[in-house]
């Protein structure tokens, strides 16, 4: 599906098949000298296709094509290297560079194993987790080159210039684009609408929950008509989402604290005491993959607890356990 926007402004619906986003919005500029496209969807045919064939529609020259990826996730940059030419430019935060074009990426998910399986994920479920994980199965799979950016730093085309905004939380080198005199956000995952961001734990960003928290204040008081998120719908009013947000994660610390009510536990313990937004009976129903983000978020939610005084964290027999302070 193609949406006219603004002149020159289209949202593109890149389906995302069995991923409970369905889609993502990618968003195309259509400069008279070069075109911009923000966020490509899954390195995977189903993406591909679709994504051709709306280029196609909207006559863009892929040679005079550039690229800007909000974030590392596979939705939003599996399909870059495949769509960018020699002539294009693909910018992106320098934080995540080292990770998307990471030349040992066995040895950086050995490590993810290693920590998931210490907060108490079954081998057999992680087994599973990490077969059908979207990030190993449709993320680039060959070096992208990338033109780094970072905060302040802006895209120009046509009348249209993009200021980068550093937004770390849902990923650790997130980045939104603001437009100041058309009052564009685009915001990638840093605020959805219909669904909230999910808040994980990463190696390279310590106390994420905090980090992307102070990432929402960054974006608060921006003038913004109009808000562009990487999935779902679009909405204008970025701060009464935004305190939406807050109340949705005060709610979450909560639970987390309420399930160490009766002793101390991993995160997999914790994890089915959350409620999450999945559209299953049971903890036991979660597929495989959406208990990784689950136990993911959980983690991220006890590090804020443990940062803010309330909880402690041990490790006992190979295994970090929380306990309420």
């Amino acid at each position: 599906m193609i949406e006219e926007i603004l002149p020159g402004l289209y949202r593109i619906e890149i389906p995302l098949p069995k991923s409970p986003l369905k889609a993502l919005n990618s968003y195309l500029i259509n400069g008279q000298e070069r075109f911009l496209i923000i966020d490509t969807g899954f390195n995977r045919d189903e993406c591909l296709h679709p994504m051709l064939a709306s280029l196609k529609k909207l006559n863009v020259d892929l040679s005079r094509t550039d690229f800007f990826i909000t974030h590392l996730h596979a939705d939003h940059s599996g399909l870059v290297a495949t769509l960018a030419t020699e002539t294009s430019k693909i910018y992106f935060n320098k934080v995540e560079t080292s990770i998307v074009s990471f030349e040992g990426s066995e040895g950086r998910w050995d490590g993810m194993f290693a920590f998931y399986l210490s907060n108490g994920f079954p081998l057999d479920e992680f087994k599973k987790a990490f077969e059908s994980h979207p990030g190993y199965r449709y993320s680039p799979r060959k070096r992208v080159p990338f033109s780094v950016l970072g905060e302040g730093d802006t895209i120009d085309i046509d009348d249209y210039s993009f200021r980068c905004i550093e937004t770390p939380g849902h990923s650790p080198g997130h980045m939104c684009l603001y437009e100041p005199s058309k009052k564009i956000l685009v915001c990638g995952d840093h605020i959805l609408f219909d669904i909230t961001p999910n808040i994980t734990w990463w190696p390279e960003l310590k106390n994420s929950l905090n980090q992307y928290l102070m990432s929402l204040g960054k974006v608060y008081g921006l003038d913004v008509a109009l808000i562009l998120p990487g999935h779902r719908s679009r909405w204008d009013n970025h701060r009464r989402r935004i305190t939406e947000l807050y109340e949705h994660h005060r709610e979450r610390l909560s639970e987390a604290l309420s399930a160490l009510g009766d002793g101390a536990k991993t995160a997999w313990g914790v994890a089915p005491y959350i409620t999450w937004d999945i559209d299953c009976k049971s903890w036991e129903e979660f597929p495989p993959t959406q208990k990784w983000f689950a136990v993911g978020e959980t983690i991220a939610h006890l590090d804020y607890l443990e940062a803010d005084g309330r909880v402690r964290k041990d490790t006992k027999n190979h295994k970090v356990i929380y306990s309420l302070v």
